[in-house]
């Protein structure tokens, strides 16, 4: 049974890693195998199904480290990316994505009750799925052809605060952050790529923040017995994010979001098939 319970928490690790930065919604996905699997009894307590599933985030968040490291080192003051910007001018700045973290901050903070208690749900899902998809396809439309901001070091300050204002929308459960940032810096003048490094730069504080506090106060659910499950599932999901951070920067500039957004379309179906 621990070994099933270790494949199940790889699995799991898979999904939060090949999920979480790319633009179909990590959260509406855990809450469909929150449905099948997390709440069995074969697996975790409710409890420790919560518990487990900031552990993954945590993987998660730890790979968009790793992959950006240099830039969050010259973010903190503590080296320069002169091999990324080729000179020490114009380079993102720490308060441009302090700026971009403000809106949702500010709303996570004051609706968090309330979005745990009555959002998280697999009609929900469906919902954030559906207009998600919509809002990906007009950004890939309406979008410059020739944006003028190629590259994350090149965005304004109004800039970050609309996509910041974008990522809102992620709130609610299975519309993902990744999409609305990405489309709100496409709609913003941003090329793909770019909007995609300072999505991926941004959720790193206001992940790593709620991820700890959530492991906080869920701390005593973290016991032996479960501690390789725990492992299992964080380095799962640190690998598959790595692997799916990478993939998906390579690409984005090449298939921008219409894929994106007619998987999610075909998932939302597919859920309403089978759930309702």
């Amino acid at each position: 049974m621990e070994l099933l319970m270790i494949i199940k928490a790889i699995l799991l690790g898979l999904v939060e890693g090949l999920t979480e930065f790319a633009p179909v919604s990590s959260t509406g996905h855990m809450i469909i195998v929150d449905d099948m699997w997390l709440r069995s009894e074969t697996f975790l307590t409710q409890q420790g199904a919560n518990t487990f599933k900031i552990v993954i985030q945590l993987g998660s968040i730890l790979a968009v480290v790793v992959t950006f490291k240099d830039r969050f080192i010259d973010l903190l003051g503590l080296g320069r990316i002169n091999k990324l910007t080729g000179s020490g001018q114009g380079r993102l700045k720490l308060t441009q994505v302090l700026v971009g973290l403000i809106p949702a901050g500010v709303l996570g903070v004051l609706f968090d009750d309330y979005i745990d208690e009555h959002l998280f749900s697999t009609s929900t899902v469906l919902i954030g799925l559906v207009i998600g998809a919509l809002l990906m396809i007009i950004a890939d439309i309406i979008g410059p052809k020739q944006p003028k901001t190629q590259t994350v070091d090149q965005i304004s300050y109004r800039q970050a605060l609309a996509v910041g204002l974008f990522q809102c929308f992620s709130l609610w459960p299975g519309f993902s952050r990744s999409g609305s940032t990405i489309s709100g810096g496409v709609l913003m003048g941003m090329s793909h790529k770019a909007a995609a490094d300072f999505t991926f730069i941004m959720a790193v504080p206001i992940m790593a923040g709620a991820s700890f506090l959530s492991l906080l106060k869920n701390w005593e659910y973290m016991t032996m017995d479960a501690l390789p499950i725990f492992i299992a599932g964080f380095i799962s999901a640190f690998v598959f994010a790595l692997l799916s951070i990478r993939f998906f920067l390579k690409l984005i500039n090449k298939i921008k979001l219409l894929p994106f957004a007619i998987y999610r379309i075909v998932l939302a179906l597919i859920l309403y098939i089978v759930f309702f």
